[in-house]
């Protein structure tokens, strides 16, 4: 179960956290990984980890030309895993201008240059899947992720569009909403914020999932990986929590 022999997947944001993850898994599940990440070091060291069959594509996924530069240079497309992101802490009032574009370029731009570039390729292949990341913050409120929130409804809105328009075309696109997990962003965020107490700052932020701890990026890309998979052959349109049970049980 949950081949993915032959296939052929871009999973950006890969030489880190949870995309990293996603390509270590989606290699060993036997496809041709793509790793697309602005970061040269982090992308050719998930390249040395996974070990053949892995190429890494540097690219600013907001520039739409760099974009579509990286996608031309494919052989074929099967899975795109849209996971490269970048997250905000704030309010409507505390939020600048330049946090807004920031956050607007990776999240919301990245994701549609990346859409407009692979759904030709997937088109031309007689089908595909697209997996984005979206984020539990999409559709309940969080305090002081103003910004974050925002370009993740829009990833969810992206996701429910293109289901909807390329069902004749054979194309699969469903989101993943996680919770809290542990990632190198986590750990450098508590590091810059609070010295000294990073230990129990990640506790505290731990048990705010009603499981008790964070997600492994691991555990987000078993999902993916099922999601991409032929087993998942009737799955479209749809948000998938990943989250500790925090939008139903945090009461």
């Amino acid at each position: 179960m949950f081949s993915l022999t032959g296939k052929h997947a871009v999973v950006t944001g890969a030489g880190s956290g949870i995309g990293k993850a996603v390509a270590i898994l989606l290699a060993k599940q036997g496809a041709t990984v793509y790793v697309a990440d602005i970061n040269e070091d982090q992308a050719n060291e998930t390249v040395r980890e996974i070990g053949s069959k892995v190429t890494a594509l540097i690219a600013d996924l907001s520039d739409q030309q760099q974009t579509n530069k990286i996608f031309a240079s494919l052989p074929k497309l099967d899975i795109l895993v849209n996971s490269a992101g970048v997250s905000h802490i704030g309010t409507a009032e505390s939020t600048e201008e330049a946090d807004m574009d920031r956050l607007y370029k990776v999240n919301i731009k990245g994701v549609y240059n990346c859409l407009h570039a692979a759904i030709p390729l997937l088109k031309n292949n007689g089908g595909g899947v697209i997996i984005n990341m979206c984020s539990i913050a999409a559709t309940i409120g969080i305090p002081d992720r103003f910004a974050y929130s925002m370009t993740k409804g829009a990833v969810y809105s992206m996701t429910l569009s293109v289901a909807k328009d390329y069902l004749k075309d054979k194309i699969r696109c469903n989101c993943i909403s996680p919770a809290r997990v542990h990632t190198p962003f986590v750990d450098g965020f508590l590091k810059k914020n609070y010295p000294g107490k990073e230990q129990e700052m990640f506790e505290k932020l731990s048990k705010t999932q009603p499981i008790g701890r964070m997600a492994k990026p691991e555990e987000i890309a078993a999902l993916i990986l099922y999601l991409c998979s032929d087993e998942a052959s009737f799955i479209t349109g749809t948000d998938y929590p990943i989250d500790g049970g925090f939008i139903k049980l945090n009461n």
